[in-house]
């Protein structure tokens, strides 16, 4: 094979090429994070995600709503799957959900899982409609709430 100049390279594969190589090219080690930052507890994914702002709560119930109703897909349980689903959304201006796509998925049932969980969610109404992704964390060894009884 022959690899390609950079001049051929659309500009996706060009950004992710950069943002592979990012992390390489860091100057200074960040400073280690608290636990709530690092986002070890259920459903969290250890940033803000802009849409919790339209659910009542606030983030923290966001994710202790989907850790509690999380049943983990029996596939995935048996194939020891963890990681993070990512769900993408229109959230109109009445608070209805429309438009749901599974951005990234793991795969053993997890994506249908994530899917069905934002399709329990109840948000406020925007002013505008607003478009939206979820992280949903699948990880195993964790609370009985992520089981499947």
């Amino acid at each position: 094979m022959f690899a390609k100049p950079l001049s051929t390279l659309t500009p996706l594969a060009l950004g992710l090429l950069l943002a592979a190589t990012a992390p390489a090219f860091a100057q200074t080690p960040a400073a280690p994070k608290s636990q709530a930052e690092q986002g070890t507890s259920i459903g969290s994914v250890g940033k803000s995600i802009p849409v919790a702002a339209y659910y009542e709560g606030g983030q923290a119930a966001l994710y202790e709503f989907i850790g509690k109703e999380l049943k983990y897909p029996a596939m995935a349980k048996r194939n020891r799957i963890q990681g993070q689903c990512i769900i993408s959304f229109q959230l109109n201006a009445d608070g209805t959900i429309q438009d749901m796509r599974i951005v990234k998925q793991l795969g053993g049932g997890t994506g249908e899982e994530a899917l069905r969980l934002v399709r329990l969610l109840k948000f406020k109404k925007p002013e505008l409609p607003v478009r939206a992704s979820l992280p949903i964390v699948f990880k195993l060894g964790q609370t009985a709430s992520n089981a499947t009884e």
